[in-house]
């Protein structure tokens, strides 16, 4: 998935507060430039908003999820089937059950591939959605922090090689996209009958 359009626009306000600080360099010694960077994809997909909508999302999907694990199940049963039956089936018998279940398997797949892309679909939009509204609190953090340029590091072909620690300002705008939003972090995710009996101490 790549930034939003908006993400483009906070670059050009960056561009454009830089150039602005040029131009008025003739009536005033120019001060240091401040850059910072910012994984723009990775703060948005962390932000509480977009953490809910994606649960939300996948929430949504788990019945069409169940519907295609029911499906492979009730191939492999089918396959199964004709195995241990094939000894006392005719040749058209088998024909026929082998023409069902390869019916069944393209049926299958096309489903899976219908539902992979709806959830795609779906999934950025809400993240173009929370991209945009990132993006507005990227821009007001800039300004007031006194920053000349944003730098995505993130972005394929990103013009960034090396940058400090402290010029990353990823963390500080989720936080601040957090705090505005007022969206409380999801709790966590309940551990698994497995990873629990493994995380048992040991008698």
């Amino acid at each position: 998935m790549k930034p939003s359009i908006v993400f483009a626009a906070a670059l050009i306000a960056g561009f454009g507060l830089h150039a602005a600080a040029q131009t008025s360099a003739a009536k005033a010694p120019a001060g240091p430039e401040k850059i910072a960077v910012i994984n723009f994809q990775a703060a948005v997909a962390q932000t509480n908003d977009f953490q809910r909508q994606f649960a939300d999302l996948q929430k949504k999907f788990t019945p069409k999820k169940d519907a295609l694990t029911a499906q492979s199940k009730e191939i492999d049963s089918l396959k199964k089937d004709l195995q241990e039956k094939a000894a006392t089936l005719s040749d058209a018998e088998k024909a026929s059950r082998a023409r069902a279940i390869d019916d069944k398997q393209k049926q299958l797949q096309r489903d899976a591939q219908d539902d992979q892309s709806d959830f795609q679909q779906e999934m950025q939009q809400e993240f173009s959605t929370v991209a945009s509204k990132v993006g507005d609190t990227l821009i007001t953090y800039a300004k007031e922090h006194g920053y000349t340029l944003v730098l995505d590091a993130g972005e394929q072909g990103s013009p960034v090689l090396y940058a400090s620690e402290p010029t990353n300002i990823t963390k500080a705008v989720i936080d601040a996209y957090n705090l505005k939003s007022g969206i409380p972090a999801p709790p966590p995710a309940a551990p698994t009958p497995a990873a629990s009996k493994s995380a048992a101490p040991k008698k």
